[in-house]
Formats: structure tokens, sequence, C-alpha cells
């Protein structure tokens, strides 16, 4: 699975259970990214896009999403699937958020490796940065 998930400078991903923060443009990469291809996300996350979006929603999302599916989360923990996750794609919000909930998977490992870094100016942030790690397994 591709792996989408939104992080702050510390990989904050929610503090008290709410997002840390959401921005139009990296939803509409999202969907541009996936496009023709299954997005798997949970309620959750599905609530922020909109209605005619081309999403699959299930609460098990990470359990469900296939080889070369992507998977959108928030609030789930990815580090129990780390073994399906062929790539991850990192938006950082280049802030430090409070945060309570964290991204567990080690992309800091010498298993992932970072293929790409993009900067582009998002609606709510200046300055978001997109990272692309590929797993050394599917390189």
């Amino acid at each position: 699975m591709v792996l989408i998930v939104c992080l702050d400078e510390k990989h904050g991903m929610l503090f008290n259970r709410r997002r840390q923060s959401q921005d139009v443009v990296v939803r509409e990469d999202i969907l541009a990214l996936s496009a023709g291809k299954t997005l798997w996300m949970n309620e959750y996350s599905a609530k922020q896009f909109p209605t005619d979006a081309l999403v699959t929603v299930a609460e098990d999302c990470l359990a469900q999403a296939g080889a070369g599916e992507f998977c959108f989360i928030e609030n789930l923990d990815a580090l129990p699937y780390a073994e399906q996750v062929e790539q991850v794609i990192v938006y950082q919000w280049n802030r430090r958020y409070p945060a309570d909930f964290y991204f567990t998977l080690p992309l800091d490992a010498p298993e992932w490796v970072l293929q790409q870094t993009f900067e582009f100016p998002g609606k709510s942030h200046e300055k978001i940065t997109k990272e692309v790690y590929h797993h050394e397994r599917t390189q």
C-alpha cells in the first residue's frame, strides 16, 4: 500500500483526538495523486473530503488496502501494517503543533529511502513539504 499522512515537524498527527491541521491544497493533491486507483480512509478522514470524492471508506482501511492502493490516515497507527507499506507520502506542515498521537513508522530507518521532496504553498500554510519515501524491498 501507499500510505499518505500529514505530520508536523515532530511527526505529530493528532491532539486531543483532533487533527492538528488540514489544507484544501493537500486534499486536492491527494485526490489527484490517487486518481484512477483506490483511495482508502476511515470515516474520520473522509469527513474532510467532498462527498463526491472517489474514496473507499472503511474503519479497517489499513488492513483492507492492497498493493499499489492508497491509504490516507490521520488517527491510526500504521506500525502494525509496516510489512504491507511500499511507499509513504508525507505532507509536512513545517510547524510544531501540540500533539498526543504520533506517526510511528520509522522513516529514518535504513530500509526507507527518501525519493522526492517538493515544497508548495498551501491554503492554510505558507509552505508544505511533500516527501515521498520508498521501502527498499519495493525498489
